[in-house]
Order: C-alpha cells, then structure tokens, then sequence
C-alpha cells in the first residue's frame, strides 16, 4: 500500500530506490517484497515495532546483508553489485553507536578518520567540527566508556558523518535515550537535511516519526503504507477518532469498547482516544453511556488520528487479513 500522491521524479532527485527486497533466513522472511523511494535531500522515517524488519532492510541497503530477491540502489550504485562503492558514499549508525568504548573521544575521531580516508588536510578541521558538534570539548580525552548515552549518541553521529557523505542511515539512533537527547539529536538531523544530506532513520517510537518529511510503516516484514505523516494520518485510517475527556475515563474503556459503534478505546494523556466505525454513532452511544452512570463528560470530539492510531489500525487489518489464510492452512 503506498500514497496514492506519490510525485513523479528524475532518477537523478533519488538518493535510495528500492524494488521487491526480500531477505530470508532459511525459511523464515525477514523483509516481504519491500518497495520505496527516498529522494535526495529528504528525511525518510521507517516505523515499526521490534523485529519489524527495519535493521534488515537498512543492512542490505548498507552493503552490510545482501538481499534474497529484489533490487535497489543507494546513491546510484547497485545494492548488490557496488556494496563498496556505496559504503563510501554513506554514513552508517548503529543501534550500539559503533564506538570504541576503551579509546578516547579523540581516538574515536581519529580512527573514523582513517576508516572513512579523510583527507589529511581535512583532519584537523573535521574532527574539531565533530568534538564542538557533540558538546565534547571539555571531555576530549576521556574515554568513550564514561560518557554518558547523550554524549555517545552525538559521538557516534559525528564520526559516521567524519567524511561528509551524502546519505545516512541511522538504525534506531534514539533507543534507549533520554527524551532530552532525542530532541536535541532531531535538531542535528534538521541541520544536516539543511545542508542537503538525505537522512534514512529508522525507528519505533511514533512520535518522532513527525519529525520526518516521509515515512514507511513496517509490519511482519512488509510494508503496508508509506507517505508523508499527514497524508498516512487523513488517507490511510478507515476508522474515524474521537478524543474524550470524562470522569473516571481510565475505568470506562472495558465498557466504551462494548458500545456499537466503538471498535477500540484507549487512554491518550489525561483523555481517551476512541477509535469508531461510525463516529456519529459511537458519539451518541458514548453520550448515553455516561450519563447513565451519572459521570462527567466534560469534551468529546472528532479529530485527526495520530501516527499511533494509523499504525495500529493498518496493522490490525493486516492480521485480520492474514487470519482466514492461517485458518485455510490449517
């Protein structure tokens, strides 16, 4: 399932392509016949739970894994027949930042510096960029095993980018940081987009997928949406939302989800969000349902589904899907 907006663009304007990428491991499938476009320039969020297939799909497009079927291109160079030449066309961060943990900072840099063959004239100049960039100039020399998660994480983003590259890719860059970090990490990806850099990050936390200008939902390895996070919010989500705030709303849910209409309802913050097959309906019911126990509805209405609802709603009609299949087999 993809935008049904989706632009037209020169092969020139895409920094990754990618055609029915499959990857297995005997026989379990890992990535199922995935297909998208990034283009150059553009912050490209790929959402899913654990074990959605995401690191997969980034490894192969690193050079690192190479795919069972499909095709793709990174920077122009085949996925599977240029793995080197796209390894020094992109930066690469790890779940675990890639660090290591007995050197300094300043030996990290140096290292990356070799690794990535930094012009030597350039050294000097990038490895202060990236000290100054990561907010260690006071702390250049300690090792990189007492810094904190913060520290590592804007570390490890310097060093993948020591040597410019037009395309990173970050696997889960924020997992495991404090919500602090994660700000001021998005701010450095702002930065680098600004500069035209085209940034590939994946991830399972919904909220950051806002920050992107693109996302792909990743499901059981497939792909079962993708498009900016307005389009995924007002084109994908069959079900209309309602926001709900009313006394005791924690202990109302077990109830509300026996109403007609309610097919899901959950607490969002201090309200309810309630996912309905028919919003007018739902709404009347809910209406009913309070008063006849004598609580408080103090604000009920519609509203444009979050990234959450989306993502859970397209899930769960993937398993609905798949379930008269499983029972068949069996």
């Amino acid at each position: 399932m993809v935008s049904p907006n989706a632009e037209v663009v020169a092969d020139a304007d895409r920094a990754v392509v990618v055609r029915d990428l499959v990857k297995r491991f005997g026989s379990f499938v890992a990535v199922n016949r995935v297909s998208f476009e990034v283009l150059k320039g553009q912050i490209f969020g790929f959402l899913g739970p654990n074990g959605a297939g995401k690191s997969t799909t980034i490894r192969m497009l690193c050079g690192i894994l190479a795919p069972t079927e499909g095709s793709g291109t990174v920077a122009g160079f085949d996925i599977r027949r240029q793995t080197e030449q796209i390894k020094s066309r992109i930066g690469y961060m790890s779940q675990r930042f890639s660090l290591y943990e007995d050197l300094t900072v300043e030996e990290n840099i140096d290292f990356y510096s070799g690794i990535y063959r930094v012009p030597a004239a350039e050294k000097k100049a990038r490895k202060q960029w990236v000290i100054e960039m990561s907010g260690l100039a006071e702390h250049r020399r300690w090792r990189t095993s007492v810094l904190s998660t913060g520290w590592r994480q804007r570390l490890a983003l310097g060093c993948a980018i020591l040597h410019n590259p037009p395309i990173l890719f970050l696997d889960e860059p924020t997992s495991g940081v404090d919500p602090i970090s994660r700000r001021q990490f998005w701010d450095l990806i702002y930065e680098l987009a600004a500069k035209k850099v085209t940034v590939f990050v994946t991830t399972h936390y919904m909220d950051e997928a806002e920050y992107c200008d693109r996302l792909g939902l990743i499901y059981r390895g497939e792909l079962v949406a993708s498009g900016t996070p307005e389009e995924l919010k007002t084109q994908f989500m069959q079900e209309e939302v309602l926001e709900v705030f009313c006394d005791e709303a924690e202990g109302a849910i077990a109830e509300l989800e026996k109403l007609p209409g309610v097919k899901e309802a959950a607490m969002f913050g201090r309200g309810l969000h309630v996912v309905a097959t028919d919003g007018a309906r739902a709404m009347d019911e809910i209406r009913g349902y309070l008063a006849g126990r004598g609580r408080t509805l103090y604000r009920m209405e519609k509203i444009v589904p979050s990234l959450e609802d989306v993502f859970v709603s397209l899930i769960e009609a993937r398993d609905r899907a798949e379930q008269p299949q499983q029972e068949v087999r069996q």
